[in-house]
């Protein structure tokens, strides 16, 4: 099994890391031949020596696509592959062979020299950047490049975003940088052009139904079902297929369209929506906060399981952690409210697709009586309204407007009274 096997539909994107995995390999192999200590990867504006030797290699790349392509399966990949060293690599094998011991811990998440950064945060601020910049500039302590893997570049506050940017503008040696964001407008421009750009695709949807029965054990049925319900976004299929509440929750949603004939069901589906996103990120905290907090406080000399009183001067360490869960339940609970608008979403994509008769396929095959009821008790025009409503909603989320008031205008603006 090679590192890019998980890296569903980007065949384009494979090659052009699989041929920058093999430059950077040759560049340490001739280091080490050397008995010299080389610069790092070139800038991406400049070729490594005057022949242009390996420049397939840069030493900061910028991984864009729409949710669900595979932005940080791609990166996580191509770290592994940049660690590989197996001894098939002296045989003119690819690195990136997924059994060795540099891809095998890389990929798992133990590698001394690969550090992933994921938030579960609202944003990345400048302390957490700080700390990874020092970390950037640490020569590999045992692998062959020290990576940083970036998964939510796109929530690096403005002043983190200066501080990567002196980092990624003059790199240590051997430090690669991989960051991934939904769109390269999610990066402020003096970053993004001191990056190799790699878009994604959305991947084919049999293409998701595969690997979820090959990685997952998934039953090929309920693969196919839940890869046609996300439209190729792989995390979300996944989820659907292994998740039973997942499924109960959107269904749920497909339903509200025919529940919102009057005011009263529009409030009612909008407060219905927000009591499940809430739900949602009650179930994450009582999953992770007990275990966070009883570890923190074992950590500071407490007695686990005993309630007893902490050291003194420990008091802020709680706070700070009691900080942190309160702004992973907001985010846990904007994230489930986007996902149900997504699916929203999608439904009135397929009522669209009736009314034109379009020959795109119906991703919302389960709930088809809906679909031709909506479509035939409206227009396109109409429909096209109703999907920017959806969209308009989740823009005002993302300006922090309420959650509450935000989904109570998009209901009142899909009635179909």
């Amino acid at each position: 099994m090679a590192v890019w096997d998980d890296l569903v539909g980007q065949e384009r994107v494979t090659e052009q890391l699989a041929a920058a995995a093999r430059d950077a390999d040759a560049f340490v192999t001739a280091a080490a031949a050397a008995g010299e200590s080389l610069p790092g990867p070139a800038a991406e504006s400049e070729p490594l020596d005057g022949a242009g030797a390996f420049s397939k290699m840069t030493h900061a790349w910028l991984f864009t696509g729409p949710p669900g392509s595979g932005r940080s399966t791609a990166a996580r990949a191509f770290a592994a592959a940049l660690q590989c060293v197996s001894p098939d690599r002296a045989l003119g094998a690819p690195p990136g062979c997924g059994f060795c011991d540099g891809c095998h811990t890389a990929l798992v998440g133990t590698h001394a020299d690969v550090e992933v950064v994921r938030t579960d945060q609202l944003s990345i601020g400048v302390k957490e950047t700080r700390d990874l910049v020092r970390r950037a500039q640490l020569s590999p302590a045992n692998g062959r490049w020290q990576v940083i893997v970036l998964e939510d570049a796109d929530r690096l506050t403005e002043g983190a975003g200066n501080v990567l940017l002196k980092a990624i503008e003059e790199p240590a040696p051997r430090t690669v940088w991989l960051l991934c964001a939904p769109s390269i407008e999610d990066v402020l421009p003096t970053i993004r052009s001191r990056c190799r750009l790699l878009t994604l695709r959305t991947p084919p949807v049999d293409a998701v139904a595969d690997i979820l029965m090959r990685r997952d054990g998934i039953e090929p049925g309920l693969a196919a079902s839940a890869a046609r319900a996300t439209q190729g976004h792989i995390g979300r299929a996944r989820r659907l297929a292994t998740d039973e509440r997942a499924r109960d929750r959107r269904a749920a949603v497909l339903k509200l369209p025919l529940r919102i004939d009057d005011v009263g069901g529009c409030l009612k589906a909008a407060q219905e929506l927000i009591d499940a996103a809430a739900e949602d990120a009650k179930q994450v905290a009582e999953e992770v906060d007990a275990k966070e907090t009883e570890d923190l406080r074992a950590a500071l000399g407490a007695a686990a399981g005993t309630g007893g009183r902490l050291p003194r001067g420990t008091a802020g360490a709680m706070k700070d952690l009691q900080d942190r869960q309160k702004r992973r339940a907001t985010r846990t609970q904007r994230d489930s409210l986007d996902l149900a608008l997504t699916d929203l979403t999608g439904f009135y994509r397929d009522v669209l697709a009736i009314q034109l008769g379009s020959s795109v396929a119906i991703a919302n095959t389960e709930v088809q009586d809906s679909l031709r009821r909506v479509a035939q008790s409206s227009t396109p025009e109409r429909t096209l309204r109703r999907i920017e409503a959806v969209i308009a909603c989740r823009d005002a989320l993302d300006r922090n407007v309420a959650p509450l008031l935000a989904v109570e205008a998009m209901t009142m603006a899909l009635r179909t009274g």
